[in-house]
Order: structure tokens, then sequence, then C-alpha cells
């Protein structure tokens, strides 16, 4: 058995189903130290880090900010650091290859073609989410299944191969109403942007309200086909985990 699958199902044997934060704590302790939850501020987000805060789990709470986010997402994150007084780290784009980037194809080249949009993603979140993994060991993230058709089989507990970490996502089974409800009791600061339509949040001009029966993804590079939706953040290649 390789080292992947080790930590995989040693994570798997950590997790309590019925208690998240549990799980949570069970993972800190194991891997101290190595533990990291990446937040957009979204309900899920939001939800995750309540349980880390709320419970003082040392987990180290990381954000993307890419520089074109929405006016409500910087405020939500305020909210954040002002309810809790935990810190949440930044990480941001290479200035100097998103200069030579911007100087070379214009602010929002990202419209004119998906190599464009890609190589926009991977400047402003790819390359700093590298940059927030290294060392880590195991990534809490908010996925859900509901979020795409491709997620459904998605296991709770799985190795990410791309950036050799072991991704745990507490929230997978959880309906968007069990979240909500969760945010609502717990009176979760949350972002606006989703009483107003908008279900998956990113940067702001790449990201629209959906409309009722879209996708969970319509509102994200809707100019694009449906089938290069992704920023690389999440790349599943479940042969590599073998």
């Amino acid at each position: 058995m390789d080292t992947s699958q080790q930590h995989t199902d040693k994570v798997l044997q950590l997790i309590n189903p019925s208690d998240i934060a549990e799980s949570i704590a069970n993972i800190a302790s194991a891997y101290a130290g190595k533990v990291v939850l990446s937040t957009s501020f979204s309900w899920e987000d939001q939800a995750i880090s309540h349980i880390i805060f709320n419970n003082g789990l040392p987990v180290d709470v990381f954000t993307l900010d890419t520089g074109r986010m929405f006016a409500e997402t910087y405020s939500t994150w305020s909210r954040t650091v002002d309810m809790y007084q935990q810190k949440i780290t930044a990480y941001y784009p290479d200035a100097t290859a998103l200069q030579a980037f911007i100087a070379e194809k214009g602010p929002n080249s990202f419209y004119e073609s998906v190599e464009n949009r890609k190589q926009c993603c991977f400047l402003r979140k790819v390359e700093p989410l590298q940059r927030a993994l290294k060392g880590k060991e195991i990534w809490i993230t908010g996925i859900r299944a509901e979020h795409s058709n491709g997620r459904h089989d998605m296991p709770q507990v799985e190795y990410d191969a791309v950036n050799n970490i072991v991704k745990y996502h507490p929230l997978l089974h959880w309906t968007t109403k069990q979240v909500t409800d969760f945010i609502a009791a717990n009176n979760v600061p949350y972002n606006p942007l989703h009483d107003k339509g908008f279900v998956s949040i990113g940067c702001q001009p790449c990201t629209r309200a959906t409309k009722p029966g879209e996708d969970f993804r319509a509102g994200r590079w809707w100019w694009e086909d449906a089938d290069k939706k992704e920023c690389g953040l999440h790349v599943h290649e479940p042969a590599a985990a073998q």
C-alpha cells in the first residue's frame, strides 16, 4: 500500500460521520500543524469555519484573494474576522507574473478564449493555492455532491495527486437546506449575494446570478461550454490514488 492510500485510510478512520467537529478535531490532532481549510466565504466554507473557530480547533484557515472579488465577499470576510476574532490568511497572485500577463493580454482577456481564462485562473488561484498547501497534509474543503453531477460519486476523503495532499469534504452529503439551516441556526455571517441568486461565487467578472432551474455552476464562466467550467483548484484523478 502506498503512502497516499495509507493517509487516506487513516483519515477515514478518524472521522465520525455524525460529528464534524469531532472529526476535524481528530484529524487536527493526528496531523498537528498540517491541516488547512480553504475558504471562499461560501455558505459551505462559512459553516465549516464556524465549526473550527467556535470549537477552537487547531486548523489553519486561508483564502485566495484574486484581486477581482465582489465587494460583498470582502465584507463577509471582514464580518467573519470580527465575529470570531480568528486569523484568516490571504494568498495573492504573484505580482510579477500577473503584471506580465495583463500587459500582454489586457485585464479582461479571459472573455476571449478558454486558454486565456484558464491562464488567468492559474495565476490568480491555482499558483497561490500551491503555496497555501505547501507543507500541509490534509486539505478540508466545502465541496458538496449537489454542486455538480460529477461530484455525486465522490468519496468524502480522497487523495489529490496534483497537490499531493489528502482532501476531506465534511459537508459532501449535506443538502443546500441543511447548510442554510445551519447558517441561520448559528447566526453565521454569509455572503449577501446568496440572497440575490448567486450560488457559486467567485471573481466578480466571471460570476452571475443563476436563474430558476439552472445548474449550480451556470453562473460561473457562463460564456463557456459547460464541460470546460473548471478553474483547476479541484482536479479529480481517481486512477492516481491507487
